[in-house]
C-alpha cells in the first residue's frame, strides 16, 4: 500500500471570498465543488480524506443536504487543512502557532458557533494546542528520534485521562507528522522512520477514539497504521494494529482471525513485551469466542515471552506497560469471560489489590470482570462492593468502557437490592 498524503486544500482557495463564505456557511458542497474545479481535487480523492462515501460527495457538491455534526465538521477540516476559524472551531492541532480566535459573529452578523466548545473538555483544546518543536524541511532520523520522545510522553496522558480528554492531543500529533510527509524532504531512512512514527501515532489517536467511544474512527485510524507499517517494514507495529482491530471488532470469528495473523507478525527480532502483547491479545479473542483451550494457549504463550525478556532488552514505548501484572490481570479476564469464576477471582484479586488507584480508567474496567465473577460465583454483596468501588474510580474519567462494562453487573444486582451493599452500588450508579 502506497501512503497517500492529505488532500490539503491550496492557499489560494483559502483566501478566496466564495470558499470563505462557503466554509462560514458549513456549506461544504461549495467548497468540494471549488477543490475539485479550481484546485483539481477528485471528489473520490475527497470521499477518502474525509471518510465520506463518494456518493455522498457527490450529493453534497450538488447542493443537497448540510454536515453539521461536530465530528464530521472537524474531520473535513482536518483532512482539507482548513483553518479551524474558518468554520467555527478552536485552532485545529495541526495549526502551527494556532490561529486567530473566531469573532463571536461572522460579517453577516449571524452568530458563529464554536463546536468544538460542545464536545472537547478544556483540558483537551489546551493540551491539542501545545508548542511543537521546530522540524527542518530536510527531516533526518534524529529529528524523527525527537518526535518519537515527544510521542512516548504524551502517551503517559493515558494512563491518567481518557479518551474523551485525549483523542484530539493525539489526533493533533498525527495530523502535525502527516503534513512532514507532504512538506519536508528526507532520506530514505528518515522517511521509513517518520512512516513507523506515523503508524504508531495512529494507533494511539485509534485508541483514543476506541476509548472515547468513537468506534468507527478508531477502525479507519487501525486500518491506515496497518498499511503505514507495511510501508515502513515495521512488522511489530503492523501485529499491533491487527491486534487493536481485533480488540474492537464484534465477529468472534473474525477477532480470532486477526488476532492470529497479529501473532504471525512475530519473529525472532520482535522484542520479548510485543510479542506478550500480540498473544494475549489473542487469548482474549479465544476467550470471547469461547475457546478456552486456544486462549489457555495463547496466555502460555504471553507468560513464556515476559519470562524469556533479557536484562537490558529494548521495548518499544508503546508496548512497555505489558508486565506480569498486566497479564494476570488479562487471565482473570479470560477466564471471566470463559465462566469460571472459581479461576478468575483469585487472580483478579490479587492483581488488582496491587493495580494502582492512578490508573483510574483501567483498574476500574477491569474490577468490572472481578464484580462479574463475583456475581457467577453467587457473591452477590462482594460483586456489589466491587462494582460500587469501579463506579467511584470511573467518576470523571473520559471513557465510555467501564461504565459499559458496569451496566450489565448492575441490572444483574438489581433484583439484590434488598442487601444493603447492593443499594449502596446502585445508589452510587445514579450519583455518577
Amino acid at each position: 500500500m502506497s501512503y497517500q498524503p492529505s488532500t490539503a486544500l491550496p492557499e489560494r482557495l483559502l483566501v478566496d471570498k466564495d470558499v470563505q463564505r462557503a466554509l462560514r456557511e458549513h456549506d461544504f458542497g461549495r467548497v468540494f465543488r471549488a477543490a475539485r474545479d479550481r484546485a483539481g481535487i477528485t471528489y473520490s480523492r475527497i470521499a477518502i480524506e474525509c471518510d465520506i462515501k463518494p456518493e455522498r460527495v457527490g450529493t453534497l457538491a450538488r447542493g443537497m443536504g448540510r454536515i453539521t455534526t461536530f465530528g464530521k465538521i472537524a474531520q473535513i477540516a482536518d483532512a482539507l487543512r482548513v483553518p479551524g476559524h474558518m468554520v467555527g472551531l478552536s485552532p485545529r492541532p495541526w495549526e502551527s502557532g494556532g490561529s486567530p480566535s473566531c469573532p463571536d459573529r461572522n460579517e453577516s452578523g449571524s452568530d458563529v458557533r464554536r463546536r468544538t466548545l460542545l464536545r472537547a473538555t478544556g483540558l483537551a483544546a489546551s493540551l491539542s494546542a501545545l508548542h511543537r518543536p521546530a522540524v527542518p524541511s530536510r527531516v533526518a532520523v534524529d529529528d524523527v528520534h525527537m518526535l518519537r520522545v515527544r510521542t512516548d510522553r504524551l502517551r503517559r496522558l493515558d494512563e491518567v485521562l481518557g479518551g474523551g480528554d485525549t483523542f484530539r492531543v493525539y489526533l493533533g500529533e498525527y495530523q502535525a507528522t502527516k503534513s512532514l510527509l507532504r512538506t519536508c524532504s528526507f532520506t530514505e531512512e528518515s522517511r521509513r522512520c517518520l512512516l513507523s512514527l506515523l503508524a504508531e501515532q495512529s494507533q494511539q489517536a485509534g485508541w483514543a477514539a476506541f476509548d472515547g467511544g468513537e468506534i468507527s474512527q478508531a477502525a479507519s485510524l487501525y486500518e491506515e497504521s496497518k498499511g503505514l507499517a507495511l510501508e515502513a517494514g515495521d512488522m511489530d507495529l503492523l501485529g499491533n494494529g491487527l491486534c487493536f482491530l481485533a480488540y474492537q471488532t464484534l465477529d468472534r470469528a473474525d477477532a480470532v482471525h486477526m488476532a492470529t495473523a497479529s501473532c504471525a507478525t512475530i519473529n525472532s527480532a520482535t522484542p520479548s513485551a510485543v510479542q506478550a502483547l500480540l498473544h494475549e491479545r489473542m487469548a482474549w479473542a479465544c476467550a470471547l469466542a469461547n475457546q478456552a483451550e486456544q486462549s489457555e494457549r495463547a496466555l502460555d504463550a504471553a507468560r513464556t515471552a515476559l519470562d524469556s525478556a533479557q536484562d537490558g532488552e529494548p521495548q518499544p514505548d508503546w508496548a512497555a506497560w505489558v508486565d506480569g501484572t498486566e497479564l494476570d490481570i488479562m487471565t482473570g479476564r479470560c477466564w471471566a469471560e470463559l465462566r469460571r469464576p472459581l479461576r478468575a477471582v483469585p487472580v483478579l484479586k490479587q492483581a488488582l489489590d496491587a493495580y494502582s488507584d492512578h490508573n483510574a480508567r483501567d483498574k476500574a474496567l477491569y474490577m468490572s470482570w472481578l464484580s462479574d465473577a463475583y456475581l457467577m460465583a453467587g457473591e452477590v454483596e462482594e460483586a456489589a462492593r466491587v462494582a460500587g468501588r469501579a463506579l467511584d474510580l470511573a467518576s470523571g474519567v473520559a471513557s465510555v468502557r467501564p461504565r459499559m462494562r458496569l451496566a450489565p453487573v448492575l441490572e444483574q444486582l438489581g433484583p439484590h437490592q434488598s442487601l444493603g451493599a447492593v443499594q449502596e452500588a446502585l445508589g452510587r450508579a445514579v450519583r455518577t
